[in-house]
């Protein structure tokens, strides 16, 4: 059957990891390829108390359907969070909870993108977010990070050439880099940005999983009436649930609540209930506190190890929070060529391919520290370091 799919999906990248993740379920195979939190720290009985009591004391109401915005108390404990964490004020208006921060991207895309629109992106930058707005057909225009943040001179380039729609940003603990911009890069970006009409997209799944470093300040912050900020509980209490939610301001949350209204009512309710539930009872930041010591071990593991079995000609970024490592090969390798490679050894990883949208053969990859012990992480180290100097030596 010769069937007609719309020009929009024709035009969208398939999930490169999502492929890269078929061959690494092989359980013979190290795998540092998926975003994946740790799964021996999902707060298992934290979460079966919250839902037999939400299903014990408002068992009916729990199982209804909802507002599209979402359940009031949760919302209020997200505005109270930004309030008590980072000092900014959000009223519970302009929460709209979501199906995942992914949603998130997509309810903005259809609310805010005309086909041939330009969005601004980080390179590297977020897959999802890329696959998010090419649906939209959106033009992409890629302005390079590094460990300070974006490239602020080729930002300024780009905003008065296009006028974007959209500037995306993940900028604490990047995927896919883990690079977190600095208080000097957000404050630059910030002045690009005051007074034009782009809508800055603050990206922050990462935020609460800082393990070293202090806390840099938030756009929200710097730039209100500029921001939208997409949060997830994905990896603070547990990702299957997919319960994210967008702030955005006033004009722009009606258009979104409209938007989700035509994609899917609202957000798993019941999940809504649990989460709160769970929140409501347990100590949040004791949680936070107990992910992020296991996860700055894990990243010390795999730079320990990588200071022992990678060639020097590797750089290596040192993030201060989240769950990637990038690596970058000497100029004229390919990680493509490094990843065939490594599979035949039982180790795998993200080729950087899938992060650029103006480049195809690229030097950089991607290591997920978070949901491999350390044990295995020397293992795969040491693997994936013999690998690479079979490929320099080439």
């Amino acid at each position: 059957m010769d069937t007609p799919f719309s020009d929009r999906i024709a035009d969208v990248p398939q999930s490169f990891i999502r492929e890269i993740l078929k061959v690494a379920m092989d359980p013979t195979v190290i795998s540092f390829a998926g975003g994946l939190p740790n799964r021996d720290l999902f707060p298992i009985e934290g979460i079966k108390q919250a839902t037999n009591k939400v299903l014990d004391e408002h068992g009916a109401d729990a199982l209804q359907y909802s507002n599209t915005e979402g359940y009031p108390e949760l919302r209020q404990y997200i505005s109270d969070r930004y309030r008590d964490k980072q000092g900014i004020d959000v009223p519970i208006k302009n929460i709209l909870i979501t199906n995942g921060s992914q949603q998130g991207l997509d309810l903005l895309g259809k609310t805010l993108l005309n086909e041939g629109d330009d969005v601004v992106i980080e390179e590297p930058g977020y897959l999802g977010a890329i696959q998010a707005f090419s649906v939209y057909r959106a033009r992409f225009n890629p302005v390079p990070v590094s460990e300070e943040g974006l490239n602020i001179e080729r930002l300024k380039g780009v905003m008065l050439s296009r006028k974007p729609k959209i500037l995306y940003t993940v900028p604490n603990f990047q995927n896919p880099s883990g690079i977190s911009y600095s208080e000097q890069n957000r404050l630059d970006v910030a002045e690009v940005l005051e007074g034009t009409s782009t809508f800055l997209v603050q990206d922050d799944p990462y935020g609460d999983l800082r393990f070293a470093g202090t806390e840099k300040a938030s756009f929200k912050k710097l730039i209100p009436d500029n921001t939208v900020v997409l949060g997830s509980f994905s990896k603070t209490v547990v990702p299957s649930f997919r319960l994210g939610w967008i702030v955005a301001p006033d004009a722009l949350m009606e258009k979104l609540v409209i938007a989700k209204q035509a994609a899917d009512l609202h957000t798993n309710y019941f999940s809504q209930r649990i989460i709160h539930q769970f929140l409501a009872d347990n100590d949040i930041d004791a949680h936070i506190k107990e992910i992020t010591d296991v996860y700055g071990r894990q990243r010390a593991a795999m730079m320990n190890a990588i200071d022992e079995h990678f060639p020097k000609e590797v750089a290596i970024t040192h993030p201060e929070g989240g769950m990637f490592l990038w690596g970058a090969l000497p100029e004229g390798y390919s990680s493509m060529d490094l990843f065939d490679l490594a599979i035949k050894e039982k180790v795998a990883f993200v080729p950087g391919q899938p992060f650029y949208v103006s480049r195809q053969e690229v030097n950089t990859f991607r290591l997920n520290f978070s949901s491999v012990d350390e044990e295995t992480i020397e293992t795969g180290m040491a693997r994936l370091g013999k690998v690479i100097k079979t490929l320099l030596s080439a």
